[in-house]
């Protein structure tokens, strides 16, 4: 959720997925493996555990984090077996070759009866769904899912974000907690000892946030003689540009659909990178480029450079999590939401509480399709999801008496030298961010839970979008993604490299009409044609 964030996180993944299927539908979930339906709903329990009478063996594909994962033989599948009678024979790739071998299998019809952790997009769980071979959720969320039914009913933006044009949900997601507001948002983080040491107080202003880099690039704060210090140091111009998108009044919709929001003069859809005050955006991070005050080879440098920089303390602004998680560099404090150069003062670089929606997936083969939407449900429950993020009492974390709960110190600090991420992945599938579930800060320990991100998340939201003005990544119908897929690639490709061209110079502000003029011959017209159909839908009761 919030952008610019890297693989590094203890939570990744967010946006760059999309969005899944539908709410209410015609269709009945007994078409395709539904064809089993009476013999199913017989051999389960609709209610409690165990959730089939007998035991049953399940057949699942999921992408893995760690390359040394056996699914097989890890205890949380282990357990849940023991509670549900059901075994799941897992089949598992890493996520770098997930796409290709997920293709296969559905290409060669020799796929699963659940796909999870699976991270298909819209356009595959529409496309597939139509196919029948994957089967529509309604029916079986109406009827077996509690827990994740429940939320929809709170968040209606879960139900409108999952529904597909034809009315079917053909998947389920990974939903970050509406009330986790440092999950879903806050600003690049600053060294406050170097304000201090500088006599500078937090920028309020586009002037006040470029006289602070150019303190921090010239006047030595680390005090060591050296002009070492990077101002602003980053990996891309995404940070930076998304961080300020809302000083100039864009994005008033969120990042999920980055390059679209509403016009507030015309109350019609906006293609922001053609829009005057994106260019504006651009002039004035152009001109702290210019004046060396953000990293000088931001559009080339290696993660690796940037870290480096960073443990060592040089950084002024990180646009990443909290640098003590990453850099163990204690001190860094989220800057203030800026005022923009027309009023403006909001904080729209965020997105919807959805995350990767294509997570889980039944297809025509699934034998009890009814036992598994209960399967599922569980890990949207209070239950399952300390179950699944915390493992065991007393084993993997700890309880106190008010009910805060914590990773035991041999897996926040293991004796082998195993990361956290390691050491909880010896019994527990979370790290790397593919699920479906429900990610609530009481139970994540990632680096969003930490307290400093916590208050960074506080001090942005006066000024932070309310959720009720946040689009989710829209659905298209076929028609239209076939259509949108001919054109978004390249328009997307195009506004990304110009982007970086404008901001280092290496493309003249000159020239700002010939790239408009390029975008309307590269069919941006109908690209706005296309997203103001999905808007309009989404916008319906």
């Amino acid at each position: 959720m919030k952008g610019n964030k890297r693989g590094k996180m203890l939570l990744a993944c967010m946006v760059t997925i999309t969005v899944l299927a539908g709410c209410s539908s015609a269709k009945s979930a007994d078409s395709g493996g539904g064809k089993a339906q009476d013999a199913s709903e017989a051999a389960i329990n609709p209610t409690g555990f165990p959730i089939m009478n007998e035991s049953t063996t399940v057949s699942g594909f999921a992408a893995k984090f760690f390359a040394n994962a056996d699914w097989n033989n890890i205890r949380l599948w282990n357990d849940y077996e023991k509670k549900t009678n059901i075994h799941v024979k897992w089949d598992t790739v890493q996520t770098e070759t997930l796409k290709e071998k997920r293709n296969l299998l559905l290409a060669g019809n020799d796929y699963p009866e659940m796909f999870y952790a699976s991270a298909f997009s819209r356009s595959d769980l529409l496309k597939y769904g139509k196919q029948g071979a994957f089967l529509p959720l309604n029916d079986l969320i109406d009827k077996y899912a509690p827990n994740f039914k429940a939320m929809m009913d709170k968040y209606p933006i879960i139900a409108k974000g999952i529904t597909m044009p034809d009315g079917n949900i053909y998947g389920l997601p990974t939903i970050y907690d509406p009330e986790f507001k440092s999950v879903l948002y806050g600003t690049p983080w600053v060294k406050q000892e170097w304000l201090d040491k500088l006599g500078l107080q937090q920028p309020e202003t586009l002037d006040d946030f470029y006289n602070m880099l150019k303190a921090f690039k010239e006047k030595d704060p680390n005090g060591n003689n050296q002009k070492d210090e990077i101002a602003w140091g980053a990996v891309g111009t995404t940070g930076i540009v998304n961080y300020l998108r809302g000083s100039f009044g864009l994005n008033n919709h969120g990042t999920s659909n980055i390059n679209v929001d509403t016009d507030p003069e015309t109350g019609k859809l906006r293609f922001i990178p053609s829009d005057p005050r994106y260019k504006e955006l651009l002039q004035f991070v152009n001109k702290l480029y210019k004046d060396g005050l953000i990293e000088q080879d931001i559009v080339s440098v290696k993660s690796t450079e940037v870290d480096s920089n960073g443990v060592q303390g040089l950084l002024g602004v990180s646009d990443s999590v909290d640098p003590v998680a990453i850099y163990n560099q204690k001190g860094y404090v989220g800057l203030s939401v800026l005022k923009g150069p027309h009023g403006d003062q909001q904080f729209s670089a965020y997105g919807s509480p959805l995350g990767n929606i294509g997570m889980f997936v039944l297809t025509d083969k699934a034998k009890h399709p009814e036992a598994m939407m209960r399967w599922v449900d569980y890990f949207y429950s209070d239950e399952g999801i300390k179950q699944f993020f915390m493992g065991w009492k007393d084993e993997t974390y700890t309880e106190d008496a008010s009910g805060n709960v914590d990773y035991k110190d041999e897996i926040k600090n293991n004796p082998n030298g195993l990361t956290l991420d390691q050491a909880v992945g010896q019994y527990l599938i979370w790290p790397g961010g593919y699920y479906p579930g429900f990610v609530k800060q009481k139970f994540f320990k990632g680096a969003e839970g930490l307290p400093t991100s916590v208050e960074n998340a506080k001090k942005a939201e006066p000024y932070v979008l309310s959720q009720d003005q946040i689009w989710p990544p829209f659905n298209f119908t076929q028609d239209e993604q076939s259509e949108l897929t001919t054109i978004q690639t390249d328009i997307d490709a195009y506004v990304l490299e110009m982007k970086d061209k404008f901001i280092t110079g290496n493309e003249s502000f000159d020239n700002w009409d010939k790239y408009v003029a390029a975008l309307e011959k590269m069919g941006v017209e109908r690209y706005k044609a296309i997203y103001q159909s999905a808007a309009e839908r989404y916008a319906k009761p």
